[in-house]
């Protein structure tokens, strides 16, 4: 039985995408030592399943398309810039989405229906795009004003009309991201 990591995303359109690079863009003037995520790469997770039987997938997915199908496509509005845990001991850079409550409402409803077949229920979700990793302390002040310049930033809207499945593969040169199931909203 073979065994791939898997998880649950919702993707950014690319005009987003260009628009979120001229906020890396930024950072990247910073002297820090931040890993920051392909913008090919930059998703918002639903749910990380971590190793699961690739048989489990058809299991997977008819509990995703039982919940997809209560929800119609909506928009989402990326905007603002934050840290986690916080801004004073920086661990992840992220842009947040506004008025997130039908994410919520999906992820909470996904996730329900993930403990039936043996998932861990996830202890906090927060709906945010990553846009970086901070390896170290290195320009964290810097790095912190920078986040806090953004901390309002309007990058713009998008509909969301789907959900996909992805495969993780995990590479020196970093993860490559595979798409295994779409589902439409």
């Amino acid at each position: 039985m073979s065994q791939l990591r898997a998880f649950l995303a919702i993707d950014v359109d690319e005009d987003i995408k260009a628009k979120m690079y001229k906020i890396i863009k930024e950072f990247k003037q910073i002297d820090a030592n931040i890993k920051y995520v392909d913008l090919e790469n930059i998703h918002l997770t639903l749910k990380f399943f971590g190793e699961i039987d690739s048989e489990g997938i058809e299991l997977l997915s008819s509990k995703i398309e039982s919940v997809v199908s209560n929800f119609d496509k909506f928009t989402i509005k990326i905007k603002g810039c934050g840290a986690f845990p916080n801004t004073n001991r920086i661990k992840v850079i992220w842009l947040g989405i506004d008025g997130d409550e039908v994410i919520k409402q999906l992820h909470d409803e996904l996730d329900k229906e993930f403990v039936k077949i043996g998932f861990d229920k996830d202890k906090k979700f927060s709906s945010h795009l990553t846009i970086g990793r901070m390896r170290n302390a290195k320009g964290k002040n810097k790095v912190k004003s920078t986040i806090e310049e953004f901390s309002e930033v309007e990058v713009g809207q998008m509909d969301v009309d789907r959900i996909i499945l992805k495969k993780s593969t995990l590479t020196p040169a970093g993860p490559i991201y595979e798409d295994l199931k779409t589902f439409e909203l």
